[in-house]
């Protein structure tokens, strides 16, 4: 496939990436100095990730804990600042501790530069994480 020309293929792409349970290709994506924030982050939970070493290390338990089918409802919003997209979608699956249904609304403000995710604010549901078998970044209590 050729590289992602636009930012919402590029966004695309990184879908398809989380689908197919490639992390190391999502991070790839990333610039080095990369940073995802999670304003509404549950206690427990990170709220920011500096570098694409620190959102690697946030990702790579992912799969293990998430069974991603699809990113239904997907819609990415153009604005007025070329380099940034605004992004409204569902992701939907199954736990993989508990096998019970997942299903996250997402709305993400992205920022790219140079073909390269430099920041990613994910504004997820926190009470979704009050469910047993949710945590997967070590992190809660």
């Amino acid at each position: 496939m050729s590289a992602p020309t636009s930012r919402a293929e590029l966004y695309r792409h990184s879908l398809r990436l989380l689908l197919d349970k490639d992390i190391p290709a999502w991070v790839a994506l990333w610039a080095e100095d990369g940073l995802m924030e999670f304003p509404f982050a549950a206690d427990g939970w990170p709220r920011r990730l500096d570098g694409k070493e620190a959102i690697a290390a946030y990702m790579r338990p992912y799969p293990d804990h998430i069974d991603l089918h699809d990113f239904p409802d997907l819609r990415i919003h153009q604005t007025s600042e070329p380099e940034t997209i605004v992004v409204e979608m569902r992701g939907v699956g199954r736990m993989v501790e508990t096998d019970a249904p997942f299903d996250m609304t997402y709305i993400a403000v992205v920022t790219v530069r140079d073909g390269r995710f430099t920041s990613y604010r994910d504004y997820w549901n926190p009470l979704a994480v009050q469910q047993s078998g949710t945590d997967f970044t070590g992190s809660n209590r």
